[in-house]
């Protein structure tokens, strides 16, 4: 019987009824959390579960205090590997789970002799390596704060996210290996560090070792909502914004998607190739709080070749395999055999990122493993975990995401606020959910907060209590999902979300251009455009090396992720009245989607036509 089944049974929902067993977590949340809460044993609670369920600021728990530090030492008299770390270098590095409360432990000391204690922040500049594992838990150990962000971000990147926290203490490494290069990151890092304002002193590239002394690990106790982590925002309008989670909110989500919607437990190795600037990159840690060995990786994916992540999963028994649409689709086109060629002991697969095409779920089946199952998943920062995804009791179907996540009550709606049953609409939810924000960092009045999800207009007006996420999606009748893109301005290659904003302030800055504007469109068969408009000032060209210098540009200050697929010079940009540029609607354009726009709200509605054929034109 399957873990949710069991659960069903303590909750009094027939095993198997998959509807029934949704149906109760939306209706009755405070009754869901708890079963959920007890379920995995996550310690005494006392007082209510859900003592309002007002969006934003729902209470949860208010009585409880805990630390996620807890629930992962639980498991550490397990036998076996807690973290594994593979490199490009060649090497490997196991840590048992016996050594690890003594390793956090040696870390947290420290960070104590660093001035770091209960709400303070501290920040990493790091690859995904057991490094930054060790060094998070032992920043939560002590009540403080973290916020990552990986090394492929150059320092100005990194400190316009990292600078607002104001970190006592910053994690860097020193570089790390991708495919047969070392990046080296000690510049980078002092730069970081200037930008941060953090003393040499308080930068820390190596963990110390435990030694008798070291004393026995005793995470601080706190409330449910004490801040865990500050997760950020793509920075599609400004400047990123921070997205605070707290301990027991990420705990209980994260126990009730691993536990019951991924069977992820004792015994099972637990990889999805991520890195610190995604949230991924926290659910993977999560792997620990239900007892499993997770697999971190800091190299490239398809060096040397396409393989790469196949033989990573056969070396280290990996069982649950996260990975992206892009990935799998790259393993095709490359020929690959990874169930021919490979030991493999999967018995799941996850993909997130993006959508994943019908034919990919097809290719997993026939040259992976027969009937192995393929969880897609759709989430976010924002909750820092899925909506929506697979689950072992209910099949699949190929294209689509199977079922809408317990405690989650997603709906589609129509600009009236009718839900949708078979049609495309906007992407709500409409109860709250314990790992939504606890607020937005430096948001003392929760303006940012309400502005990114709840004070949007409808037909009606402004829906109180109702969470637009900004996905396109449609919800069937056999209660699955289908996403069918972005209804925001929030780039999405490949799982990582990138704001327009950091790339405008990059590529505006060029003398040559006057103005531009980025936007990511899906298309068919997993496919991502990624497309820059420029207007440039009178007398130049866009030529060759224009192109080459804004890509440069973008390279270096911000990421090769954020560098546009194409660069195209446009007759103009189009705004709304008040100086806004029309991201939504020329995402739409280029999707192929016919787009209804009052054009007395465009300062130039003649370009609208020119982009509708630059979409129309493109080839996929």
């Amino acid at each position: 019987m399957f873990t949710i089944d069991r659960f069903a049974k303590t909750v009094g929902v027939a095993p198997g009824d998959y509807d029934a067993l949704h149906q109760f977590s939306v209706d009755e949340p405070d009754r869901f959390w708890g079963a959920v809460w007890d379920f995995f044993d996550l310690g005494e609670r006392t007082g209510p579960v859900l003592a309002s369920r007002t969006m934003p600021g729902a209470q949860w728990f208010p009585e409880v205090h805990l630390n996620y530090v807890n629930r992962v030492m639980r498991w550490s008299s397990l036998p076996g590997d807690a973290i594994v770390g593979v490199s490009d270098d060649g090497n490997r590095v196991a840590i048992p789970w016996s050594e690890l409360p003594a390793r956090v432990s040696a870390t947290a000391e420290l960070l104590r002799e660093n001035g770091v204690g209960v709400g303070d922040t501290v920040a990493a500049y790091l690859p995904d390596e057991p490094f930054a594992v060790i060094a998070f838990l032992a920043t939560a150990s002590l009540g403080a704060i973290w916020s990552g962000c990986g090394q492929d971000y150059a320092p100005e990147g990194a400190a316009s996210r990292l600078a607002q926290l104001k970190p006592k203490v910053l994690f860097a490494s020193d570089g790390y290996h991708f495919g047969d290069k070392q990046v080296d990151k000690r510049a980078d890092t002092a730069e970081l560090a200037g930008l941060l304002d953090i003393p040499f002193s308080h930068v820390i590239t190596e963990l110390p070792e435990p030694t008798n002394d070291t004393p026995a690990l005793a995470p601080v106790q706190v409330p449910f909502d004490h801040p865990l982590w500050v997760l950020f925002s793509s920075g599609t309008t400004g400047k990123p914004k921070g997205i605070v989670h707290g301990h027991g909110g990420i705990v209980v989500e994260h126990v009730k998607v691993l536990g019951l919607h991924n069977e992820i437990g004792p015994g099972d190795v637990f990889f999805w190739h991520t890195a610190l600037s995604w949230m991924m990159w926290n659910f993977q840690v999560a792997g620990l709080l239900m007892g499993a060995t997770i697999v971190t990786f800091s190299g490239h994916p398809l060096a040397p070749d396409a393989d790469r992540l196949w033989q990573i999963c056969d070396d280290n028994e990996v069982t649950f395999f996260g990975t992206s649409p892009g990935q799998l689709q790259a393993s095709r086109k490359a020929g690959l055999e990874p169930g021919r060629d490979h030991d493999l002991s999967l018995r799941a697969i996850g993909s997130t990122g993006s959508p994943l095409a019908p034919d990919l779920f097809t290719w997993v089946d026939e040259h992976v493993a027969a009937g192995l199952p393929v969880s897609s998943t759709s989430g976010g920062t924002d909750v820092c975990s899925a909506f929506c995804g697979g689950t072992p009791s209910v099949p699949y179907v190929p294209g689509e995401l199977t079922v809408r996540y317990l405690g989650c009550a997603l709906e589609s709606w129509a600009p009236d606020r009718t839900p949708l049953i078979g049609e495309v609409g906007e992407m709500v939810i409409t109860e709250p959910m314990p790992s939504m924000p606890i607020s937005f960092w430096n948001d003392p009045d929760d303006a940012k907060y309400r502005a990114a999800y709840f004070d949007h207009e409808w037909a009606d007006g402004v829906a109180p209590n109702a969470w637009r996420h900004g996905d396109w999606l449609e919800v069937t009748d056999r209660g699955s999902v289908i996403i069918h893109g972005r209804s925001d301005a929030t780039l999405n290659r490949n799982g990582i979300r990138m704001g327009s904003a950091d790339i405008y302030e990059v590529v505006e800055a060029i003398p040559d251009v006057a103005e531009a504007v980025v936007v990511g469109v899906d298309g068919p068969n997993a496919t991502y455009w990624m497309p820059m408009f420029l207007t440039l000032i009178p007398g130049v060209s866009l030529t060759y090396e224009l192109v080459r210098t804004i890509r440069d540009s973008v390279r270096v200050r911000l990421s090769p992720r954020h560098v546009p697929d194409e660069v195209i010079e446009a007759p103009g940009i189009p705004h709304t009245r008040t100086g806004k540029k029309l991201e939504v609607p020329v995402t739409a354009m280029l999707a192929g989607r016919q787009v209804s726009i009052d054009a007395k709200s465009v300062d130039n509605p003649d370009l609208l036509a020119w982009y509708q054929r630059v979409g129309d034109q493109h080839a996929w």
